[in-house]
Protein backbone atom coordinates (compact mmCIF):
# COMPACT_ATOMS: atom_id res chain seq x y z
CA UNK A 1 0.00 0.00 0.00
CA UNK A 2 1.44 3.20 -1.08
CA UNK A 3 0.54 6.56 0.57
CA UNK A 4 1.77 10.16 0.46
CA UNK A 5 1.33 10.49 4.61
CA UNK A 6 4.46 11.57 6.38
CA UNK A 7 5.15 11.70 9.90
CA UNK A 8 2.73 14.20 11.31
CA UNK A 9 5.89 15.79 13.58
CA UNK A 10 7.66 16.97 9.90
CA UNK A 11 4.93 19.34 10.25
CA UNK A 12 4.02 21.71 7.31
CA UNK A 13 7.96 23.10 7.24
CA UNK A 14 9.64 23.10 4.24
CA UNK A 15 13.30 22.66 5.79
CA UNK A 16 11.79 19.55 8.57
CA UNK A 17 9.60 17.83 5.44
CA UNK A 18 13.48 18.23 3.58
CA UNK A 19 14.87 15.98 6.03
CA UNK A 20 12.50 13.35 7.25
CA UNK A 21 12.00 12.65 3.63
CA UNK A 22 15.36 12.75 2.97
CA UNK A 23 17.45 11.88 5.78
CA UNK A 24 15.56 10.39 9.38
CA UNK A 25 15.87 6.87 9.76
CA UNK A 26 18.36 6.63 7.11
CA UNK A 27 21.33 4.37 7.97
CA UNK A 28 24.00 6.19 8.76
CA UNK A 29 27.75 4.49 8.66
CA UNK A 30 29.83 7.34 7.94
CA UNK A 31 31.97 8.68 10.71
CA UNK A 32 31.58 12.48 9.96
CA UNK A 33 28.39 12.06 9.46
CA UNK A 34 27.69 10.22 12.65
CA UNK A 35 29.27 12.87 14.72
CA UNK A 36 27.85 15.63 13.16
CA UNK A 37 24.55 13.86 14.40
CA UNK A 38 26.01 13.51 17.72
CA UNK A 39 26.89 16.82 18.26
CA UNK A 40 23.50 18.10 16.95
CA UNK A 41 21.37 15.84 19.37
CA UNK A 42 23.67 16.60 22.23
CA UNK A 43 23.26 20.54 21.10
CA UNK A 44 18.98 19.72 20.89
CA UNK A 45 18.85 18.96 24.89
CA UNK A 46 16.17 20.86 25.99
CA UNK A 47 15.24 22.70 22.98
CA UNK A 48 13.26 21.23 19.64
CA UNK A 49 14.68 19.45 16.66
CA UNK A 50 13.31 22.31 14.29
CA UNK A 51 15.56 24.89 16.52
CA UNK A 52 18.92 23.19 15.67
CA UNK A 53 17.98 22.30 11.98
CA UNK A 54 17.57 26.11 11.25
CA UNK A 55 21.16 26.19 12.74
CA UNK A 56 22.75 23.26 11.23
CA UNK A 57 24.59 25.10 8.76
CA UNK A 58 26.37 27.46 11.17
CA UNK A 59 26.57 24.37 13.27
CA UNK A 60 28.79 23.18 9.93
CA UNK A 61 30.60 26.70 9.89
CA UNK A 62 31.75 26.92 13.05
CA UNK A 63 32.78 23.25 14.09
CA UNK A 64 34.84 22.95 10.99
CA UNK A 65 32.30 20.72 9.06
CA UNK A 66 32.51 18.29 11.87
CA UNK A 67 36.11 17.33 11.25
CA UNK A 68 36.40 15.05 14.61
CA UNK A 69 40.09 15.26 14.59
CA UNK A 70 39.94 19.38 14.76
CA UNK A 71 37.03 19.45 16.74
CA UNK A 72 38.93 17.37 19.46
CA UNK A 73 41.43 19.99 19.41
CA UNK A 74 39.62 23.32 19.88
CA UNK A 75 41.66 25.41 22.50
CA UNK A 76 40.29 28.22 24.77
CA UNK A 77 40.74 31.14 22.14
CA UNK A 78 38.15 28.57 20.22
CA UNK A 79 35.70 28.40 22.46
CA UNK A 80 35.49 32.29 22.97
CA UNK A 81 34.81 32.11 19.31
CA UNK A 82 32.05 29.93 19.84
CA UNK A 83 30.45 31.43 22.67
CA UNK A 84 29.90 34.58 20.18
CA UNK A 85 28.54 32.84 17.54
CA UNK A 86 24.88 33.94 17.46
CA UNK A 87 24.51 30.64 14.47
CA UNK A 88 24.72 28.38 17.35
CA UNK A 89 23.44 27.46 20.34
CA UNK A 90 25.68 29.51 22.99
CA UNK A 91 26.07 27.06 26.26
CA UNK A 92 29.47 26.28 27.43
CA UNK A 93 28.76 23.04 28.74
CA UNK A 94 27.01 21.53 25.47
CA UNK A 95 30.50 23.31 23.50
CA UNK A 96 32.53 22.26 26.19
CA UNK A 97 31.21 18.32 25.76
CA UNK A 98 31.12 18.66 21.96
CA UNK A 99 35.19 18.75 22.44
CA UNK A 100 35.17 16.33 25.05
CA UNK A 101 33.08 14.11 22.70
CA UNK A 102 34.96 14.88 19.69
CA UNK A 103 38.13 13.51 22.18
CA UNK A 104 35.98 10.40 23.31
CA UNK A 105 35.17 9.81 19.77
CA UNK A 106 38.43 9.29 18.53
CA UNK A 107 39.50 7.01 21.48
CA UNK A 108 36.70 4.78 20.43
CA UNK A 109 37.97 5.05 16.29
CA UNK A 110 41.24 3.97 17.70
CA UNK A 111 39.74 0.82 20.09
CA UNK A 112 37.06 -0.11 16.86
CA UNK A 113 38.47 0.89 13.75
CA UNK A 114 35.40 3.34 13.20
CA UNK A 115 33.08 5.14 15.42
CA UNK A 116 30.13 2.91 13.21
CA UNK A 117 31.73 -0.05 14.57
CA UNK A 118 31.15 0.43 17.77
CA UNK A 119 27.68 2.03 17.95
CA UNK A 120 25.65 -0.11 15.65
CA UNK A 121 26.69 -2.82 18.01
CA UNK A 122 23.69 -2.06 20.05
CA UNK A 123 21.08 -3.03 17.46
CA UNK A 124 23.35 -5.80 16.64
CA UNK A 125 24.35 -3.92 13.23
CA UNK A 126 20.98 -3.85 11.47
CA UNK A 127 18.10 -1.55 11.71
CA UNK A 128 15.27 -2.42 14.37
CA UNK A 129 12.27 -2.09 12.74
CA UNK A 130 9.24 -1.05 14.74
CA UNK A 131 6.04 -0.89 13.84
CA UNK A 132 4.43 2.43 15.37
CA UNK A 133 0.89 2.90 14.33
CA UNK A 134 0.57 6.86 15.61
CA UNK A 135 3.11 9.22 16.62
CA UNK A 136 2.09 8.46 20.31
CA UNK A 137 3.18 5.18 20.29
CA UNK A 138 7.01 6.10 19.84
CA UNK A 139 9.25 5.71 23.27
CA UNK A 140 11.39 8.22 23.97
CA UNK A 141 14.03 5.91 25.30
CA UNK A 142 14.51 1.88 24.89
CA UNK A 143 16.22 -0.89 26.56
CA UNK A 144 19.20 0.16 23.54
CA UNK A 145 19.64 3.18 24.18
CA UNK A 146 20.01 3.13 27.93
CA UNK A 147 22.22 0.48 27.30
CA UNK A 148 23.99 2.97 24.46
CA UNK A 149 23.79 5.88 27.06
CA UNK A 150 25.65 4.18 29.73
CA UNK A 151 28.52 2.97 27.43
CA UNK A 152 29.09 6.21 26.50
CA UNK A 153 28.69 7.46 29.43
CA UNK A 154 31.14 5.14 30.54
CA UNK A 155 33.93 6.24 28.03
CA UNK A 156 33.18 9.87 29.14
CA UNK A 157 30.83 11.21 26.69
CA UNK A 158 28.68 13.87 27.86
CA UNK A 159 24.81 15.02 26.91
CA UNK A 160 23.98 11.59 26.01
CA UNK A 161 21.33 10.16 28.61
CA UNK A 162 18.90 7.89 27.09
CA UNK A 163 16.66 9.73 25.18
CA UNK A 164 19.23 11.80 23.44
CA UNK A 165 20.50 8.08 22.50
CA UNK A 166 17.31 7.10 21.58
CA UNK A 167 16.66 10.51 19.67
CA UNK A 168 20.08 9.76 17.62
CA UNK A 169 19.29 6.06 16.38
CA UNK A 170 16.23 7.22 14.83
CA UNK A 171 18.12 9.90 13.21
CA UNK A 172 21.14 7.45 11.82
CA UNK A 173 18.55 4.68 10.97
CA UNK A 174 19.60 2.45 13.50
CA UNK A 175 15.79 2.25 14.48
CA UNK A 176 12.83 2.65 11.86
CA UNK A 177 10.38 4.85 13.94
CA UNK A 178 8.45 6.05 10.83
CA UNK A 179 4.59 5.66 11.62
CA UNK A 180 3.49 2.41 9.42
CA UNK A 181 1.19 4.61 7.47
CA UNK A 182 4.32 7.20 6.57
CA UNK A 183 5.45 6.77 2.99
CA UNK A 184 8.91 6.59 4.48
CA UNK A 185 8.27 3.81 6.70
CA UNK A 186 8.29 0.88 3.67
CA UNK A 187 10.87 2.84 1.92
CA UNK A 188 13.56 1.85 4.69
CA UNK A 189 12.28 -1.19 5.55
CA UNK A 190 12.95 -2.36 2.21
Amino acid sequence: MMTNFRCIWAGDTALYQAYHDKEWGVPVHDDRLLFEFLILESAQAGLSWITILKKRDAYRAAFDNFEVARVAGYDTDKITSLMQNAGIVRNRLKIHSAIINAQKFLAVQKEFGSFDQFIWRFVQGKTLQNRWSQHADIPSKTAESDAMSKALQKRGFKFVGSTICYAYMQAVGMVNDHTSNCFRYLELKK
